[in-house]
């Protein structure tokens, strides 16, 4: 399908409308299918800053998350999943039109996304679906807390709980006024608990015609704290640390995330030595607090989850309910000495994915394939037999999702919100080239914990050149801004 403006969609959306009720799903199975399905239901589930480490789904077997789990051992597990971009804005950008940072606009953090896109929620409203948003948006601009207005929700009708900022961990409601929102705990009702709720009373509405809605929870960003009785769940003693967390420099040139360990010039070599064992010990240990309240903060989102999961059961419509687990990055939590996410480590990067709909997604699907946070709107959409805008510049990487066989690159490129950064992560390799300074290139299969920057390495001067070209290549099919110094490289 070709792009077609904004304004074409909408005119074609409005006259699809008029029969949504009744429009069945498009056959999956050919053209002889003779009995129309209704349309599913779609609930994206939607977290913040939640490293894959987190969940049992992806081997992690520190905090225990049943429930969520349970959406990928009854649907499919995304295996290698990434976000274009891992800081905020840009990822939850692509997410929601499929089109990479600067083409939807809102390339870095607080920055509006484009007033003329058209977001998931948009295909679907036109397509005649009910459509609702509760939680963090991050795509309205500097508002903050921001709570959206509908003519600015980008397709969400209704929007009365959907804001722009913020990292709130109470919620207060105010008769005639938004909800009072707070850092601090126990100021009102956590917030995580209270968009459950807010998500159950919409998922509980009598209603017609099928649903989108996405709950967007600020946690486990920072700041890492929890209510009772999550905060004392997880003991600090019992986590453990990177084995990089000593690390106080990045190998592509950039200042130190944190001071490197200190020498006290007047009690000389020995004295340094100490101080540089103290030093780590610290950081040990306070990496082992924030790990603990941040392992209380997922406890408490998988709990909700396993709520927002029985209120769909409850209701009887679980398994016409496409359901998606996932985040917009990780967090660092200590590796190689660094805190947050949007430096060019993987683990900010490679993110949960969990789908299920049991009607289309076989139990247990493993999918290996690369797939990117631009890809999610396309694949959703072609899951759902629903035509797409014909803007995005994702794929439809449904064929695999239900765990068919698929024709696909495996290649997810990384567009880094400074501009000066561009990369790709294939299942090799990670490449990242910078507009000056070293760039890095590390082997995912064999050095995991990425402690060996291979971009200097004569012996993989044919693998550099070779991922270099794609990457220049895809920033020119895309004309992203990088361009520019990216053809100089070439």
């Amino acid at each position: 399908m070709g792009s077609i403006t904004r304004r074409e969609f909408v005119v074609r959306g409005a006259a699809a409308a008029a029969g949504a009720t009744a429009a069945p799903l498009a056959a999956l199975s050919g053209p002889d299918q003779r009995k129309p399905e209704p349309r599913p239901n779609l609930l994206i589930i939607h977290t913040d800053q939640q490293s894959s480490w987190t969940l049992g789904a992806y081997g992690g077997n520190l905090v225990g998350t049943p429930r969520i789990d349970s959406i990928g051992r009854q649907g499919a597990v995304l295996n290698q999943f990434f976000t274009n971009s891992a800081v905020c804005t840009p990822s939850r950008g692509c997410l929601v039109t499929g089109r990479y940072p600067h083409a939807h606009g809102a390339y870095r953090n607080n920055i509006e996304l484009g007033r003329d896109e058209v977001t998931l929620a948009e295909v679907l409203r036109r397509s005649g679906y009910d459509t609702g948003y509760a939680g963090k948006w991050h795509l309205d601009g500097p508002p903050k807390p921001g709570w959206m207005k509908p003519e600015r929700s980008m397709g969400f009708d209704d929007c009365r709980w959907m804001f722009n900022r913020g990292h709130w961990k109470s919620v207060r409601p105010r008769e005639g006024e938004p909800p009072f929102v707070t850092y601090q705990v126990g100021k009102g009702q956590y917030t995580t608990d209270w968009l459950a709720e807010r998500t159950i009373e919409f998922i509980g509405r009598q209603r017609s015609r099928p649903f989108f809605y996405m709950v967007s929870i600020p946690d486990p960003h920072t700041p890492f704290t929890v209510r009772a009785p999550y905060d004392t769940m997880y003991q600090p003693g019992d986590m453990p640390v990177p084995a990089t967390i000593g690390q106080t420099g990045l190998p592509w040139g950039d200042p130190p995330a944190a001071k490197p360990a200190g020498k006290d010039k007047g009690r000389g070599r020995k004295a340094g030595r100490k101080g540089a064992a103290a030093t780590l010990a610290t950081r040990q240990a306070n990496c082992r607090k924030r790990k603990a309240q941040y392992c209380g903060e997922v406890k408490c989102i998988d709990d909700n989850v396993g709520r927002i999961l029985d209120a769909l059961a409850k209701k009887g419509i679980l398994d016409e309910t496409v359901v998606v687990f996932t985040t917009d990055h990780g967090e660092y939590m200590g590796e190689h000495g660094l805190y947050g996410k949007n430096q060019l480590y993987e683990t900010a990067y490679r993110i949960p994915f969990l789908v299920r709909w049991p009607k289309r997604i076989p139990a247990r699907t493993a999918v290996d394939h690369i797939v990117s946070t631009v890809d999610v709107q396309p694949t959703l959409l072609g899951l759902m037999g629903i035509e797409p805008s014909g803007r995005e510049q994702g794929r439809d990487a449904s064929a695999a999702v239900c765990g068919k066989k698929a024709d696909w690159a495996d290649e997810s490129l990384m567009h880094h919100s400074s501009l000066t950064r561009a990369g790709i992560f294939t299942p090799e390799y990670e490449l990242a080239v910078l507009q000056t300074g070293p760039g890095i290139l590390f082997d995912r299969r064999n050095d995991p914990e990425q402690v060996h920057n291979l971009y200097g390495d004569p012996g993989r001067r044919k693998v550099l050149k070779e991922l270099t070209a794609r990457v220049i290549e895809h920033h020119r099919r895309v004309k992203s801004p990088a361009l520019a110094w990216l053809e100089k490289m070439g």
